[in-house]
C-alpha cells in the first residue's frame, strides 16, 4: 500500500509529482498539455468564458484557429468538473440555431455514455460490422496509420500530442485515414487517441471511431482533400505533397463483414442497473469519499453530500501500467486533484484500488463504466450516489443515435 504526498497547485508541481511517483507508468517524457490546465478553477473559467454564438456555423472549422467554434470544454466534462446538464443550461440564452446544435452534441455525448454503460467491453468489436482486410489484421499502430508528410495530418497529430485535444472534424480525419485509407486496425487507432486525449473515454472515443470507420454504421466517413481545403485551406497551400496529394480522391469503402451484434443493442432488459441508483443508497456511515476519474468536480454528488469528509483518489497502478498513457493526461489529473486539495483534504494513493481502500467505509458517485462495478464489488461502499445523467438510460434501442433519441423525448430547457 502506497500513500503519496499531495502536490501544491500548479503545472510545475504537477509535472514534478508525475516524474517522481508515476513516471514508470507513462509513455513519454513528462510534460503537461500546452493548452489546458486541470482543476475546478480552470473549468469554471472556461465555462464562464464560453459563448455559444456562432457554434453551428463554425464548430467544424480547423484552421486558422481563430475560425474555430468548438467549445474545448470536453476535458472538463470527462472528469466531472462540469456536467452535461450544466452546459445544457449554460447555453439556454444563446442564439436558437447555435443552442440547438450545441445541445445536439451534448446529447451525442450522453448517447455515447449510455451505449458504453450498456454494452461495456463488448464495444471492443464493431456493433454491426468489422473490417476485413490483411492490413487491418497485421498493421502496427503508429506505423501505417498517419502519413506525417501531409501537413493536414502532421499539424493535427502534433496538436493531439502537445495539447491532448483536437476538434471533432480532425478526429474524423485521423481515424478515417488510419483505418479506411491505411487499413490499420481501428482498435489501435482508438487506443492511440485514448492515450493522448485529455477527454479520452472509452464511450465517446470508441463510439466515434466505430462510426467514422464504418464498423458501427456500415457507412464510413471518407477523408479526402476536399475536407481539408474547406476546413483548413492553409494546410493544403503549404503542404509538400500539394502537387501529389495522396488523398486527392475519395477513398474506397473498406471491406466490411457483418457480425452478430450484441442482443443488448436492440434493448436493455435492466436499464435501472445500467443507469445506477435513482436516489442515494445509504447503507452506513462513510469515513471517506472515494473519488473516481468521473467524479472530481466540487459539485460531484458524493463530495457535495459529505463536505466534512476527506477525499481519496487511487492511481490504479495495474490499469495505468497496461494503458501507458501520455504524461499530459496524468499531469491534468494531478493538477485537478491538487486544486481540489485547496478546498478540502485529498489523500492520494498508488496501487490496486480495493487494497488501497481496504478497511474504510466509502461514499462514492456511481460511474457508468464497467470497471466501476467490478471494483466497487470489492470496496466497502456505505453511501452510493446517482450518476448526474443529462437524461436517464432507457431500455430501448441504441443501434443508432436517432433510435436512442426517439426514446428520450423532449428535455426541458
Amino acid at each position: 500500500m502506497t500513500v503519496l504526498p499531495t502536490p501544491e497547485p500548479g503545472r510545475a508541481a504537477a509535472e514534478a509529482f508525475v516524474v517522481d511517483h508515476l513516471g514508470h507508468l507513462v509513455r513519454d517524457d513528462v510534460r503537461g498539455s500546452e493548452r489546458f490546465r486541470g482543476g475546478q478553477v480552470a473549468a469554471d473559467i472556461a465555462v464562464q468564458g464560453y459563448d455559444v454564438a456562432g457554434y453551428a456555423g463554425r464548430r467544424n472549422e480547423v484552421a486558422p484557429e481563430s475560425r474555430r467554434g468548438a467549445s474545448a470544454l470536453s476535458p472538463y466534462v470527462r472528469y466531472g468538473l462540469v456536467t452535461l446538464g450544466e452546459l445544457w443550461r449554460h447555453v439556454a440564452d444563446g442564439p436558437p440555431k447555435d443552442r440547438s446544435k450545441f445541445r445536439d452534441e451534448l446529447l451525442w455525448q450522453e448517447y455515447a455514455r449510455h451505449w458504453y454503460a450498456r454494452l461495456g467491453t463488448t464495444t471492443r468489436q464493431g456493433v454491426r460490422a468489422e473490417l476485413d482486410s490483411p492490413a487491418a489484421t497485421d498493421s502496427v499502430a503508429g506505423v501505417d496509420g498517419w502519413d506525417r508528410r501531409m501537413r493536414c495530418l502532421d499539424e493535427t497529430v502534433g496538436e493531439l500530442e502537445t495539447d491532448g485535444w483536437i476538434v471533432n472534424q480532425t478526429r474524423m480525419w485521423l481515424s478515417s485515414h488510419w483505418a479506411v485509407r491505411s487499413g490499420a486496425r481501428w482498435r489501435d487507432g482508438e487506443d492511440e487517441f485514448f492515450a493522448h486525449l485529455l477527454d479520452g473515454s472509452r464511450a465517446a472515443n470508441r463510439l466515434g471511431w466505430q462510426w467514422t470507420v464504418g464498423v458501427g454504421s456500415n457507412k464510413p466517413y471518407g477523408f479526402s482533400r476536399w475536407q481539408v481545403q474547406k476546413r483548413a485551406p492553409s494546410f493544403c497551400a503549404d503542404c509538400e505533397l500539394r502537387h501529389a496529394c495522396p488523398i486527392e480522391d475519395w477513398p474506397d469503402d473498406p471491406p466490411l463483414v457483418s457480425i452478430e451484434r450484441p442482443a443488448a443493442v436492440g434493448g436493455d432488459p435492466d436499464p435501472e442497473r445500467t443507469g445506477g441508483p435513482l436516489m442515494p443508497e445509504i447503507r452506513g456511515t462513510a469515513e471517506v469519499v472515494w473519488l473516481t476519474a468521473e467524479s472530481l468536480g466540487d459539485a460531484d454528488p458524493a463530495l457535495a453530500a459529505d463536505p466534512e469528509l476527506p477525499a481519496v483518489f487511487v492511481f490504479d497502478e495495474p490499469l495505468l501500467a497496461g494503458l501507458r498513457l501520455s504524461s499530459k493526461r496524468l499531469v491534468f489529473l494531478v493538477e485537478t486533484l491538487a486544486d481540489l486539495h485547496t478546498r478540502r483534504p485529498v489523500e492520494l494513493r498508488l496501487g490496486r484500488v480495493p487494497e488501497e481502500l481496504a478497511g474504510r467505509r466509502t461514499a462514492v458517485t456511481h460511474a457508468p463504466v464497467p470497471g466501476f462495478a467490478r471494483i466497487a464489488a470489492e470496496v466497502d461502499v456505505a453511501e452510493l450516489f446517482p450518476t448526474p445523467w443529462l437524461v436517464r438510460p432507457h431500455g430501448g434501442s441504441i443501434a443508432s443515435f436517432s433510435a436512442w433519441r426517439k426514446k428520450i423525448g423532449r428535455i426541458a430547457a
